[in-house]
């Protein structure tokens, strides 16, 4: 999929079909076909964001994340547990690569689940480091842009669920009823 102007053009991969034939990297350095932003077009980026994401602090935290949550490698077959002496090595390579603007995450590892009523469901497994960095992003995001949101938005918002939406939703439609 292509977004934006050509400038701003920036081509988004399938995800690679588990079982498909297609050979992952092993323990990839980014996606080198991805072809995004040269110029960054938002003020925040020259406020010192990327540093506060690649920050010492944060990545630790966001490693913590990762670990405690688990989940399965993605298409470079690397395994959380192998995080730790991945990033010993290439530690300092990714960190330039994400200030320089020049860090592109891999290909999602598409895996169908089967649902509790039939069918199946459709999952995209980025790799370990891709969520190191996502968590790492979302973790200097999250207090930036959360107190802006509507009280009235609870889709992927932190200590908010589908159940409070719900309460939210029949709460206003009773009062509007009196």
């Amino acid at each position: 999929m292509t977004t934006g102007a050509a400038e701003d053009r920036v081509e988004m991969l399938g995800a690679i079909p588990e079982g498909s034939g297609q050979k992952p990297r092993k323990y990839g350095s980014g996606a080198a076909n991805i072809t995004g932003r040269k110029k960054t077009h938002w003020p925040e980026a020259a406020t010192g964001l990327m540093e506060k994401i690649v920050s010492r602090g944060n990545m630790m935290a966001a490693y913590s994340r990762v670990v405690s949550n688990k989940g399965a490698p993605g298409i470079d077959e690397m395994p959380v547990a192998a995080l730790k002496d991945y990033l010993k090595e290439e530690w300092s390579r990714i960190k330039e690569e994400l200030l320089a603007g020049a860090y592109h995450p891999q290909p999602v590892r598409k895996v169908e689940i089967p649902k509790p009523g039939g069918g199946t469901r459709m999952l995209g497994i980025p790799t370990v480091l891709d969520r190191l960095i996502q968590q790492a992003v979302q973790q200097v995001l999250n207090p930036l842009f959360n107190p802006g949101f509507s009280e009235s938005s609870y889709g992927f918002r932190p200590k908010r669920s589908a159940h409070q939406a719900v309460k939210a939703a029949q709460k206003y439609v009773a009062s509007c009823l009196r």
